[in-house]
C-alpha cells in the first residue's frame, strides 16, 4: 500500500510538471504572436507568467522581455497611465533586480516626468552594476548637473574656507568632542574632517538622494565607509537611539546659503541642540 501511494504522488508530480511545461510553452508562443502583432501589453503579461512559472528561463528570454517591457512602457506613457508604467517596472525589477538596462530605462522615465532625484538613484544603480554602461553614465551626469547646485563646486574648491572648517573641527575634537554629527553632509567633507581629526564616532545626514549617494562614493573612495555612518534623512527627523545611539558632543553643518536662513538652518540647529547634542553641565 505505501508503494502504491508513493507511485500516485510521483505520477501527480509528473503530471503537474508536464502541465507547467505545456503552459510555459503555450505562453511563449502567445507572447511571440503578440509581439508580431505589436500587442505589447498582452505580450508583457505572457512573459510575466512565463518568468514566474519558469524562472530558469530568465537568461534565455531576458532581451526579448526587455524589448517588450520598453515598448509597453512607451504605450503606457503615451496614454498617461503612469501608475501602470511604474508597476510594470517594479515587476520587472523584482524579476531582474540587478539589470542595469532596466534600471536605466526606469530612470529615464522618471527624469522625463520631473522626478529627478529618484531618476538619479536608478541611474546611479545602473552605473554601479555596470561601470562601462555609457548610456547610464551619461544620464547620471546629466541629472547630477540638475541636482548638484553650482555652489557645491565653488565651496569644494575654496581652499581657504575648507582649511578654516578643518582647523575649527580639529580644535573642537582635540578639546574633547569625540562624537560628531554632520548635518546636510553634501559630499561628506566635514564628516571626513572630523574623522581625520580623531573623532571616535561620526554621523552624517543628507536629505537629497543624489547627494547622499555621492557622499557614499566619496567616503568609500577615502576608505571611511566603516567609520562614518551616513543617513539618507532630514536632520529634523533624526531620533535617538533609532538613528544614532546617543547624543553627540559636536554638530557641524555647512547648510548656510546666500540668504543665511534659506535651507532651514535655524530649525535644524534648534532640533540638534534640543534632541541630538549633549547639553553642557
Amino acid at each position: 500500500m505505501p508503494n502504491s501511494n508513493a507511485k500516485l504522488h510521483s505520477n501527480h508530480r509528473g503530471g503537474q510538471e508536464a502541465s507547467r511545461r505545456e503552459l510555459v510553452s503555450r505562453s511563449l508562443q502567445s507572447a511571440q504572436h503578440c509581439l508580431e502583432n505589436q500587442d505589447f501589453g498582452t505580450a508583457y503579461a505572457h512573459y510575466l507568467l512565463v518568468l514566474n512559472l519558469a524562472p530558469e528561463l530568465k537568461t534565455t528570454v531576458k532581451e526579448t522581455f526587455q524589448f517588450t517591457l520598453f515598448k509597453w512602457a512607451e504605450e503606457l506613457d503615451s496614454l498617461a497611465r503612469i501608475q501602470d508604467l511604474f508597476n510594470c517596472y517594479e515587476q520587472a525589477l523584482e524579476l531582474y533586480p540587478n539589470d542595469e538596462v532596466i534600471c536605466n530605462s526606469m530612470g529615464e522615465h522618471l527624469f522625463r516626468m520631473g522626478f529627478r532625484d529618484e531618476a538619479a538613484g536608478y541611474f546611479h544603480k545602473a552605473v554601479k552594476l555596470n561601470p562601462d554602461f555609457a548610456d547610464a553614465k551619461e544620464n547620471f551626469y546629466r541629472v547630477a548637473n540638475w541636482l548638484v547646485e553650482r555652489w557645491h563646486f565653488i565651496m569644494l574648491n575654496d581652499a581657504k574656507r575648507n582649511l578654516t572648517y578643518l582647523r575649527a573641527i580639529e580644535n573642537a575634537v582635540h578639546s574633547g568632542s569625540k562624537s560628531v554629527l554632520d548635518i546636510g553632509t553634501g559630499t561628506g567633507i566635514l564628516g571626513m574632517f572630523a574623522k581625520k581629526a580623531g573623532a571616535s564616532f561620526v554621523y552624517a545626514c543628507e536629505l537629497s538622494k543624489t547627494m547622499y549617494e555621492l557622499a557614499r562614493d566619496v567616503v568609500a573612495a577615502n576608505n571611511m565607509e566603516r567609520e562614518i555612518k551616513l543617513l539618507h534623512l532630514k536632520s529634523l527627523d533624526m531620533e535617538i537611539p533609532k538613528h544614532i545611539p546617543e547624543r553627540v558632543s559636536l554638530v557641524v553643518t555647512e547648510t548656510v546659503d546666500a540668504g543665511l536662513f534659506g535651507e532651514g538652518i535655524v530649525e535644524s540647529l534648534i532640533h540638534a541642540w534640543e534632541h541630538l547634542l549633549l547639553q553642557p553641565k
